[in-house]
């Protein structure tokens, strides 16, 4: 070995074109750009060198300071206080005296960096060399008079953790060490070339290649997660997003339509399933996750997670804030991020948070178990998971709507593959992001950037890794122009079976039709169901979503009596105008020589008193019905509906129905 070091040291006495110096005093930071050093697997350019009392220390990421993560070597340093950098290039070929002592040294030498440390008088006391071997590299130390039966050690760290120890006591024949500082890293821990070790901190057994290429097979099952100290604990999370399923151990399922499913079933929690329902919204062929239900079998009942953030049990709207509340033996609580429900039951644990959009679902414990339903890793199929009574009928049927013209899918993947990139990258190590990303070009290659989606993805990834890992990456937010503070997705914003919360204008949330119910109405130009003429009334029904479509406000409609004004059903969010025998609302009736003729029509308010409702195209909209004279005395008569829209005047808009009974005929004016 001392022969080595001679060896090393006739190399620094060379002349050559390659040499450069740079000097210090008690510290320093130095460019070793020309012979750059792979550590541990990691290549660093920049050295930063200090002594502190009798040691001395060469860092790659910053001066040395105890306590705080760095890549360094620590060494005596005996009474120097200075020392001087020099960079030699000189060629090492393999079989050489160092490839001798150091058998895992695969590659040839290039460069070698020579640091003398000396004392005031400027007499050399030791020296270090760091030579480039390629991707690898060794590390030398001499000593020279001053250390006679002295113990001199080198501690190399990686992420302030000991890799190795070398240590020596200096006589007239041994002056010096040499190691090998070559290795790989795997989950911020290093290890050194051509060996299998047991790691406890990551519960897994390593092997470090002499390429330096690391491989690790874990202790821990696919939904465990290492201690770090050789024990396995049940940790894992599934993430429902839009209609894509990410379960526990990271498989990605998309749901094909509008049914209720199961997504964590009772094998882990006796008497408890938890169900996801699902609906269309702007399109027929996208579908969402619209509310999360928590099934308890034993008790009989069911907690619903509502999109606007409503808890109901059963058929009652629970009150609920931030303080958890404890019903039928699950922590239900809720704020600006959405509603969160907790069980815990023997020696696990899950936490289920939905926002509206996005449902996570933490669970906990001891140790792996199986785990059934959609999020679970079994292998049934969608049909298996499927659950009745939580859906309409004909759910299963699926659509193919038109391709949306203004989607640029490329443009979307980029932006889904920001979950790639910093600040996100923090993350990447703790929770895959390419389900996440595949989540995320699932709906936006497909549906419209709208309702917040484009963050909402992002938001979704975030949280998994904030619940999974406690990693919080708050500058993604900055970065990506999304909002600074999470908000749960129309919170408080109740909207009707039919219907689905949205911004109809960027900002404003509101209630908007789901795709389905709508397009029967859109195609044929009406507002609802046909209106219905009875002996002594008659009434319309129609959506008030499908009237806010054209800006319509139904408040601001009346019949022919302005007395007469629409009604609004606060839960199906229905607009009725009735009249009847009573209370004509100034219908006008006809007659010929066959028919009885009841007219009225739905119009808007005077402009001068509702400038707001006006600053819309006025609204007239002609209700008739038909009667045969001696049919009045005798039936009341059902009538079918026809809408016309037109444009009559540019930015004028004129809707205009026509009713008439089914035996008359149709007839058009």
């Amino acid at each position: 070995m001392f022969r080595f070091i001679l060896y090393l040291a006739a190399l620094s006495l060379l002349k050559g074109t390659g040499a450069t110096n740079q000097t210090f005093t008690s510290s320093g930071e130095m460019n070793i750009t020309s012979c750059p050093i792979t550590y541990y697997g990691q290549k660093y350019d920049r050295v930063y060198m200090a002594f502190d009392a009798n040691t001395f220390s060469v860092c790659f990421n910053g001066f040395y300071k105890p306590g705080i993560k760095n890549d360094c070597i620590l060494m005596s340093g005996g009474t120097a206080d200075r020392g001087d950098l020099a960079v030699l290039t000189q060629d090492i070929p393999t079989g050489s005296g160092v490839h001798k002592l150091l058998p895992n040294l695969r590659n040839a030498g290039k460069c070698v960096n020579i640091i003398p440390l000396k004392d005031s008088q400027q007499s050399e006391i030791e020296r270090v060399e760091l030579g480039n071997f390629g991707t690898q590299a060794i590390l030398a130390i001499k000593t020279y008079s001053g250390y006679q039966n002295v113990d001199v050690e080198a501690d190399t760290q990686v992420n302030g953790l000991t890799v190795s120890k070398q240590k020596f006591q200096t006589t007239d024949t041994n002056k010096g060490i040499i190691t090998d500082v070559s290795g790989c890293r795997l989950s911020g821990f290093a290890y050194k070339t051509n060996t299998t070790v047991r790691d406890s901190n990551i519960c897994s057994t390593v092997t470090c290649d002499v390429s330096g290429f690391a491989t690790a097979v874990s202790d821990c099952g696919p939904m465990e997660r290492c201690q770090g100290n050789g024990s396995c604990v049940l940790n894992a999370m599934c993430s429902v997003t839009g209609s894509t399923v990410i379960d526990f151990v990271g498989r990605v399922q998309s749901v094909p339509d509008r049914c209720g499913y199961t997504l964590m079933g009772s094998l882990l929690f006796p008497g408890l399933q938890l169900l996801g329902v699902f609906q269309e919204r702007r399109r027929k062929d996208v579908s969402f996750l619209d509310r999360v239900i928590l099934q308890l079998e034993g008790a009989g009942v069911q907690i619903s997670m509502e999109q606007d953030g409503r808890v109901q049990l059963d058929d009652k709207v629970l009150t609920l804030n931030a303080r958890a509340q404890l019903v039928h033996g699950i922590e239900l609580s809720r704020d600006q991020t959405g509603v969160t429900a907790k069980i815990s039951v023997s020696n696990y644990t899950a936490s289920i948070l939905f926002d509206g959009y996005t449902t996570l679902i933490h669970v906990t414990g001891t140790s792996g178990a199986a785990v059934d339903g959609l999020c679970g890793n079994s292998t049934r199929s969608f049909n298996e998971e499927k659950v009745t009574g939580h859906w309409s009928p004909g759910c299963e049927m699926q659509y193919d709507d038109t391709a949306d013209s203004t989607i640029n899918c490329n443009t979307t993947t980029e932006w889904c593959n920001l979950l790639k990139q910093a600040p996100f990258t923090a993350c990447n190590k703790h929770i895959n992001p390419e389900p996440f990303i595949t989540a995320c070009t699932n709906t936006l290659c497909k549906y419209p950037a709208v309702d917040g989606l484009k963050c909402q993805n992002l938001e979704a990834y975030a949280r998994a890794c904030s619940h999974h890992s406690n990693v919080t990456m708050e500058s993604w937010r900055k970065k990506t122009s999304c909002p600074a503070v999470p908000q749960a997705f129309c919170k408080d914003r109740f909207c009707s079976a039919h219907e689905f919360c949205g911004e109809r204008n960027v900002g404003e949330p509101s209630c908007l039709c789901r795709a389905i119910f709508a397009s029967k109405y859109r195609s044929t130009g009406t507002f609802g169901e046909p209106t219905v003429c009875q002996q002594s009334s008659t009434s319309i029904i129609m959506a008030n979503c499908l009237l806010e479509d054209k800006s319509i406000d139904y408040s601001g409609l009346h019949l022919n009596d302005q007395a007469c004004k629409a009604e609004m059903d606060n839960l199906t969010h229905m607009v009725m105008f009735k009249f009847n025998s009573n209370n004509t609302c100034g219908t006008v009736i006809m007659a010929n020589n066959s028919q009885i003729i009841y007219k009225n029509t739905i119009m808007t308010r005077n402009v001068s008193t509702y400038g707001l409702i006006n600053r819309h195209s006025p609204v007239h909209i002609d209700l008739s019905c038909y009667y045969t004279q001696p049919d009045v005395k005798t039936f009341a008569i059902e009538v079918k509906h026809s809408f016309a829209f037109q444009l009559c005047n540019p930015g004028d808009y004129f809707w205009r129905m026509e009713l008439q009974s089914d035996h008359e005929g149709i007839h058009r004016p």
